[in-house]
C-alpha cells in the first residue's frame, strides 16, 4: 500500500486569536509552568494508547523503547517533548489540533466554567503557547504506510501543515521559547519542573544524561569510574500503586523521606489507601512527628490524577484536621477543572472525604487494639492530631473518642471511660460532676500537684497551650457530667470530700486574728481571703484562681481575642494548720513583725504561682536573705 502524499496546507484554527490565546494564558492556566506537565501528560496518553492497542493484538511489531524524552537546546531556544507513542495522521492532526469544540471565550465561559472539562477538548497542548512564539508538531502515526506530517503555528489562528520525513513512530512537540519564557531554557529550571510534576508518571521520562560513579575492586585496589547514564527523572511504579502486603516498613519510611527530604524524623506510622469501588483511590498518608508550628507542617499532601501531579492544596477533599498528615493521594475520579489545577466539589469528593476520615479512625483503632503499649508510646506524637480531629470533625470524634488517651502526671495513660472509673470515688463534687484535675506545667505547679496527689487525686498533664484548653472545653460540652480544673484552681482546692476535711488546730478567735491580719495587710487588693484547715504539710498560704478566668486569659493569649484584658482576680487561702501560721506567726510579739512575716508568706505564695516579678521579686529575695541572717 502506497503512502498517501500530501501537499502543503494552510488553514485557520477554529477560534479567533482574540478569544483563544488570552483565554489560555489568563483563564485556563494561571500558573505558566504547568505547560511542561500538560505536554508530557499528552505524551503519556499517546504511549498508553499504543500499549493498549498492542495488548489487543492490533499492533504486531515490537514496540521498542517507549521512554519519553525532554530535550533542551539552549542555543536554538527550544524545548522538545518526544514520545514513541501512537502518533497522528494528517486527519487526526487537523481534528485534534485545529478543531476546538467551542467558538469563543465568551461561549466557553458561559457553557463550561465550573464543569469537569479535563480530557474534553485536548486543551493541554495549547498551554505550550504560554511560553512559545512558535510551536511545531512533528508526528507519524503507528498505522501502516502513514504519512508523517509537521503542523506549525505561531500563536495566531493560522497554521501550516506539511509532509516531512520521519522514520520513527510517535510525536515531537518543539517549543520555540519566547522572551517571557526564557527562564525555562535553563537546565536547572526544567529539572525542577520535572521533579515537581512528573516524578511518578507511569512511563519513563528521560532528561538528558547524568554522571554516576562505579567502584570496582576492594580496599586499596578500589577504583571509581565516572560514567554518563540516562537521567530518568521518574519512578513509574510508585509505592502507593503496590499491594500493602508486599511492602516492608523500611520501604514506607524511605518513600516518606523521598517525598519530604526536609523532614529528618521517621513518620510515627502510616495508612495505605487502596479502593476500587465506588471510586478509585490510592495513596499513602503518614503521621509525622508534630511540632507546635502547625502551619509549617500543613499542605504536605500531594494530589495526583493517574500519577500526574495536580496540587498540594487538597482542602476540598481532606478535612482540616487531616491537613496535618503528609503523603500522597492518587485518584482518577477526583473532578478537576480543565487546567488540572483545581478540585471541583461534587458527590465523589464528599465520598472520598468520608472514606479518608474513616480509614484514619480505623487505623488508630487497629493500632490501639493490636498493641496498646506500642500505641501509648506513640500517643505523645499523635495526640495533637487526634484532639484537633475530634474538635473539628464530629464523625471523627465519634470514631476516635474510644482510643483518645489521657496522660497523668506520672506518665500513665487512660481512655476516657477508664479515667472516669478511676476518679469517680474521690473526684465527684456535690453536683455529681466528675472533676478532672490537670496540670499545664509539671515543674512550675509541682507543689500543687504534690498536694493533690497527697489527697489521693489523679492529676492529668495537659501541657499543649495550642490545643488542650480548647479540647477540655469541647469535652465538657460533649460529656456534661465532667469538668476540667487546673490543679491550682479554686475548684481543685474545694474538692476535698466532707469526710476527709480536717479540723483547724486554731480556735475561732485565733482564726479571726489571722484573717484580720491578712485582710488589713492586703486591704488595697480586691482578692478573696479565706482560712482553710488543710494538711500541716501544705503551704502556709496558697493562691488559687477561678478556672473560667484562667481559661479566658489562655484563649486571649493564644487566639488574640479582643475585648480588653480581664482583671486579675484570685483567692488567697491561709492554711490554719500549717506550723508557720499556728506556731510562728501567732506567737510573734511585735505587730510589725507579724505583718512583715505574713507579707513574706503571701509573696511566697505568689512566687509559687509565677506571679512575683520585677521590683516585687527583688524585694522578696532581699527579705529572704535577711531572714536567713
Amino acid at each position: 500500500m502506497k503512502k498517501e502524499k500530501i501537499m502543503h496546507k494552510t488553514g485557520q484554527i477554529g477560534v479567533s486569536a482574540e478569544d483563544i490565546f488570552p483565554l489560555i494564558k489568563k483563564f485556563l492556566y494561571t500558573d505558566q509552568e504547568i505547560f511542561l506537565r500538560e505536554l508530557i501528560a499528552n505524551a503519556i496518553d499517546a504511549t498508553t494508547k499504543l500499549n493498549a492497542l498492542a495488548t489487543k493484538g492490533e499492533i504486531k511489531e515490537e514496540l521498542g523503547d517507549l521512554t519519553i524524552d525532554v530535550i533542551l537546546d539552549e542555543n536554538e531556544k527550544t524545548i522538545t517533548i518526544r514520545d514513541n507513542g501512537i502518533g497522528m495522521t494528517e486527519e487526526e492532526v487537523i481534528k485534534y489540533l485545529n478543531q476546538l469544540a467551542f467558538s469563543s471565550a465568551k461561549d466557553f465561559l458561559e457553557k463550561y466554567s465550573g464543569e469537569n472539562l479535563i480530557g474534553h477538548f485536548g486543551l493541554g497542548f495549547y498551554s505550550s503557547f504560554m511560553v512559545s512564539e512558535k510551536v511545531e508538531v512533528k508526528t507519524r502515526s503507528y498505522q501502516e504506510n502513514a504519512v508523517p506530517v509537521k503542523w506549525e503555528c505561531d500563536g495566531t489562528p493560522e497554521y501550516n501543515l506539511d509532509q516531512i520525513e520521519k522514520e520513527t513512530r510517535g510525536t515531537d512537540i518543539v517549543l520555540h521559547v519566547n522572551e517571557d519564557g526564557k527562564d525555562y531554557l535553563k537546565k536547572e529550571r526544567i529539572q525542577e519542573l520535572l521533579d515537581k510534576y512528573c516524578k511518578f508518571m507511569p512511563v519513563p521520562i528521560r532528561f538528558g544524561t547524568k554522571k554516576t560513579y562505579e567502584t570496582e575492586g576492594e580496599g586499596e585496589d578500589a577504583k571509581s569510574t565516572e560514567k554518563e547514564v540516562d537521567n530518568i527523572i521518574n519512578n513509574s511504579d510508585p509505592l502507593w500503586k503496590k499491594s500493602p502486603s508486599d511492602i516492608k516498613d523500611e520501604e514506607y519510611k524511605d518513600f516518606y523521606h523521598d517525598l519530604f527530604p526536609g523532614y529528618f524524623n521517621d513518620p510515627v506510622f502510616w495508612i495505605h489507601l487502596k479502593m476500587d469501588y465506588p471510586f478509585n483511590l490510592n495513596g499513602i498518608l503518614y503521621f509525622p512527628k508534630l511540632t507546635n508550628n502547625f502551619d509549617a507542617q500543613k499542605s504536605k499532601i500531594h494530589l495526583y490524577s493517574n500519577q500526574v501531579f495536580v496540587t498540594d492544596d487538597v482542602r476540598a477533599i481532606v478535612p482540616e484536621f487531616l491537613m496535618l498528615l503528609h503523603g500522597v493521594i492518587d485518584s482518577q475520579d477526583i473532578p478537576l477543572n480543565v487546567s488540572r489545577s483545581q478540585l471541583q466539589n461534587d458527590h465523589n469528593v464528599r465520598k472520598i472525604t468520608s472514606y479518608i476520615t474513616k480509614k484514619v479512625a480505623e487505623k488508630l483503632s487497629d493500632l490501639f487494639k493490636k498493641d496498646r503499649a506500642e500505641y501509648e508510646k506513640k500517643w505523645d506524637d499523635i495526640s495533637v492530631f487526634v484532639k484537633y480531629g475530634m474538635l473539628t470533625d464530629n464523625s471523627f470524634y465519634e470514631k476516635a473518642n474510644n482510643v483518645s488517651l489521657y496522660k497523668n502526671i506520672d506518665g500513665q495513660y487512660f481512655t476516657f471511660e477508664e479515667l472516669k472509673e478511676k476518679i469517680k470515688d474521690k473526684q465527684t463534687d456535690k453536683h455529681k460532676k466528675l472533676i478532672c484535675i490537670y496540670s499545664t506545667d509539671k515543674k512550675g505547679q509541682h507543689s500543687y500537684i504534690q498536694s493533690a496527689k497527697d489527697n489521693g487525686f489523679e492529676v492529668l498533664l495537659m501541657d499543649n497551650p495550642f490545643i488542650d484548653v480548647h479540647f477540655m472545653q469541647f469535652m465538657e460540652q460533649k460529656e456534661t457530667d465532667i469538668t476540667f480544673v487546673r490543679v491550682d484552681s479554686d475548684t481543685a482546692d474545694n474538692l476535698v470530700q466532707t469526710e476527709d476535711k480536717k479540723e483547724s488546730v486554731l480556735s475561732e478567735k485565733q482564726q479571726e486574728k489571722v484573717k484580720t491580719l491578712f485582710t488589713e495587710m492586703l486591704k488595697d487588693e480586691k482578692n478573696n481571703i479565706e482560712l482553710k484547715a488543710l494538711s500541716p504539710e501544705d503551704m502556709p498560704v496558697i493562691i488559687t484562681k477561678p478556672e473560667f478566668m484562667r481559661r479566658f486569659k489562655d484563649m486571649q493569649q493564644f487566639q488574640n481575642i479582643g475585648g480588653g484584658e480581664m482583671p486579675e482576680f484570685y483567692n488567697i487561702v491561709i492554711n490554719s494548720n500549717n506550723p508557720l501560721i499556728t506556731d510562728k506567726l501567732l506567737n510573734m510579739k511585735s505587730e510589725e513583725k507579724k505583718e512583715r512575716f505574713a507579707n513574706y508568706l503571701y509573696k511566697l505564695a505568689k512566687l509559687n504561682q509565677n506571679m512575683l516579678t520585677g521590683e516585687e521579686l527583688t524585694d522578696f529575695v532581699k527579705t529572704s536573705v535577711e531572714f536567713l541572717k
